[in-house]
């Protein structure tokens, strides 16, 4: 089968490689749609993600969407030609932290798409039955694909325990940050004041949901006025960047929140601790999602009218490197990127 090897940085390779049998209690998934993530853009053009170095060549891609075309022995309920979305997280199920229901931060995940576990970017993957999510008839490959992401934004609000009616700033409205906005407006927060440099992303923010979409040089200004000078209840870091971090931390009013959606490009980010501690802000940290893929398809079904400003480009898998050209310098008025391995 074909897989697109990451082999240095801005540099893809087209190949073959092998694959098994499906193993017992494991489905043969031909890929359909896998969208490019930002943690992807991260290893493409900085050779590492979050701190941990690329291994080349390494398969990327972890939020892809596809249909059975082999079931193991043991698998039921389950047959080829079923479609859905695909976990990319395989969990132990057996430490501490899986065991207290916190299964993103498990002790022994292997996660699909970094060094040494192959990621979804190849025609067909094999995975564990609970890694395959079915979906309706009505939902597409690439509306499929975002369930992953969408999971994520979903995950950064309930963590954060966002109620009705509650302000909130966010910064960056690519994909993530506008995933995020749909998930605040399911959770009816509101009002949302998007902040992002990029015109296009503006206006798909506004698309999204937000009520107000603001160029980062006027957002302080903007909404520490529409605030009264209180600030916002919280703010959500989703481009982290150093300037974005401390603008949350900013914006965010007295015992507010901050919630880190985004993954630095450094490990060390300058922050006013003093006003952080005088304000007494709480500081979410969002490592993935936690059981929300249902909600999550669920939110994709019912309103599919929302998502779909976000799924603007798609391209072959022989054009990958042309996909993530376009996707990391953010041309062509592009939303979210979706690579199809499989014709």
């Amino acid at each position: 089968m074909r897989a697109a090897e990451l082999v240095a940085p801005l540099t893809f390779r087209l190949g073959e490689v092998p694959i098994d049998d499906p193993a017992p209690g494991e489905v043969q998934v031909e890929v359909e749609a896998v969208g490019v993530c930002g943690s992807d853009l991260h290893a493409y053009t900085e050779g590492g993600v979050g701190g941990i170095p690329n291994v080349y060549p390494m398969v990327l891609g972890h939020e892809p969407a596809g249909r059975i075309v082999k079931v193991g022995a043991g698998v039921s309920g389950l047959s080829p030609g079923d479609r859905g979305a695909l976990e990319p997280a395989l969990y132990c199920y057996h430490c501490e932290f899986c065991l207290s229901g916190h299964h993103n931060v498990c002790a022994n995940i292997r996660f699909l798409s970094t060094p040494n576990h192959p990621g979804f970017f190849r025609e067909r993957v094999n995975l564990p039955v609970a890694n395959f999510l079915p979906i309706p008839a009505a939902v597409s490959p690439e509306e499929a694909a975002l369930v992953e992401p969408l999971a994520i934004a979903l995950h950064s609000v309930r963590l954060a325990s966002i109620r009705p009616g509650e302000t909130i700033a966010l910064f960056g409205a690519g994909p993530i940050g506008l995933l995020t906005i749909a998930a605040l407006r399911a959770a009816q927060a509101g009002p949302i004041w998007a902040v992002e440099p990029l015109a296009h992303r503006r206006a798909l923010a506004l698309g999204m949901g937000a009520h107000a979409a603001l160029e980062p040089g006027e957002a302080l200004r903007e909404i520490l006025r529409a605030t009264g000078q209180r600030g916002v209840d919280c703010a959500f870091d989703c481009a982290a960047a150093a300037e974005t971090t401390r603008q949350a931390a900013q914006l965010a009013r007295n015992a507010g929140r901050i919630v880190l959606t985004g993954i630095h490009s450094t490990p060390l980010v300058s922050m006013d601790v003093s006003s952080m501690r005088r304000k007494e802000l709480a500081i979410f940290n969002v490592r993935r999602s936690n059981h929300e893929s249902e909600e999550a398809l669920k939110l994709l079904e019912v309103h599919a009218a929302w998502f779909a400003p976000i799924l603007t480009h798609a391209r072959p898998i022989e054009r990958i490197g042309e996909a993530f050209a376009i996707a990391s310098q953010y041309q062509d008025g592009v939303g979210k990127m979706m690579v199809r391995p499989f014709a």
